[in-house]
């Protein structure tokens, strides 16, 4: 069901950002939960419960304290750098996205940018992408041409004074990174079209869209 896939991909979020538990059960149930809309599968089945809990207690841990955004700082903020800009760009397009999976489209961004920046092993990465996919969601956009995402990274810095990018260190581990150079936003942007664009079209158009930025992460 793309609803709840859609809502899977906040819990998805926590999951990478503060729960190891949280990210197992994603991984590990994934599929049936969304297929299922979190029915239990038996009476001692645990698993639909036990990931709405963690997923909630994750949430008010973050938010409770900070209720009124006093600091910026905020591990809530994993999928909502450059996923709101491409949400409202897909908006009324063939593409358009529901919430969940434009966050879902940046979180996986974000997993390919901490690789690349040594903060997670290629192998945490790989699994980050693949709970992501066991939850039925998109991981990448066609609509995420270099320009948006140059301008979502703009809007970004000016909205919340500064990148301040929640970035996973490791599974359900997180800390706010600022200082991300150009090269390595362009770098990550060619490696996560690579990873996360799936159709032979979609790989051809990363060509067409950005082969400046191709150089450039060459250079």
């Amino acid at each position: 069901c793309r609803d709840v896939s859609n809502g899977m991909a906040e819990m998805a979020k926590m999951a990478m950002m503060k729960s190891e538990e949280l990210f197992e059960l994603l991984e590990q149930h994934g599929p049936r939960l969304s297929a299922d809309k979190f029915a239990p599968n038996a009476t001692n089945d645990r698993a639909p419960g036990r990931v709405l809990q963690l997923s909630i207690e994750t949430m008010l841990e973050e938010l409770a304290p900070n209720l009124w955004e006093h600091s910026l700082d905020r591990l809530v903020d994993f999928g909502h750098c450059i996923g709101q800009d491409l949400e409202m760009a897909a908006l009324g397009t063939e593409h358009e996205l529901m919430h969940g999976e434009s966050v879902a489209c940046d979180m996986a961004f974000m997993a390919v940018l901490s690789e690349h920046l040594g903060l997670v092993s290629a192998a945490q990465r790989d699994r980050m992408l693949n709970m992501l996919r066991r939850c039925q969601v998109p991981l990448w956009s066609p609509v995420m041409t270099y320009d948006l995402f140059a301008e979502a990274v703009a809007n970004r810095v000016k909205n919340s004074m500064g990148q301040k990018f929640p970035l996973p260190v490791g599974i359900g581990k997180a800390r706010i990174v600022n200082d991300v150079s150009d090269q390595d936003l362009r770098s990550a942007f060619l490696k996560w079209q690579s990873l996360c664009s799936v159709e032979a079209g979609e790989a051809d158009a990363m060509e067409v869209q950005a082969p400046c930025v191709r150089e450039a992460a060459m250079a």
